[in-house]
């Protein structure tokens, strides 16, 4: 089964602040990861459109954490599962589980990575040869080694050190996909 990586929008701080929003599609599933903050409901649904697909169709949201930044365009997605860190929610069912190893469609599945929050879950993709990684145990591409909003430093570190071990590109919080190398922070 083809699995495929779209990047809605590229999430960028600062002044202004955006989540970088992706969408995954696996089979027929379609997933959407972290449908935050953006400068407008069109840099996330306009992608989309022009992929043919539609809001409606979405089957998943995974939220990589609880900030607002993340979190603020979830309903745009009415007939999807909402997955975080510790439970699936569907309509006005909340079904416990831990996020550790839980396949949300083919191909993708989700780690428990706390460090930035202690709710924090990277989505492990892997796209024939590719192995992604959407977290936000990096912001962007060269963010500090310390996280400056980080509330567990060790946690966040080793975090770093397992998506290391798999991934060929890395989705941060708020910045572009890039290929970690051996400058990339740990």
């Amino acid at each position: 089964m083809a699995t495929t990586f779209h990047l809605l929008t590229a999430g960028y701080g600062g002044d202004r602040v955006a989540s970088t929003v992706s969408l995954v599609e696996s089979g027929s599933s379609l997933v959407v990861i972290d449908p935050g903050m953006v400068s407008s409901v069109s840099a996330i649904l306009d992608p989309i459109t022009q992929l043919g697909r539609t809001a409606e169709e979405v089957t998943d949201v995974v939220l990589s954490h609880h900030h607002p930044d993340h979190t603020m365009n979830v309903a745009l997605f009415p007939n999807a599962r909402v997955h975080d860190h510790w439970a699936i929610y569907r309509d006005d069912v909340w079904t416990a589980r831990p996020a550790e190893g839980f396949e949300v469609a083919e191909n993708v599945i989700l780690w428990e990575t706390p460090g930035h929050t202690v709710q924090d879950i990277t989505t492990i993709v892997r796209d024939g040869e590719r192995t992604l990684a959407f977290t936000h145990l990096w912001w962007y591409e060269d963010a500090p080694f310390h996280d400056p909003l980080c509330t567990d430093p060790d946690g966040l570190h080793a975090g770093r050190e397992r998506v290391l071990e798999v991934a060929t590109l890395i989705v941060p919080g708020h910045g572009a996909p890039f290929a970690p190398t051996a400058a990339t922070s740990r």
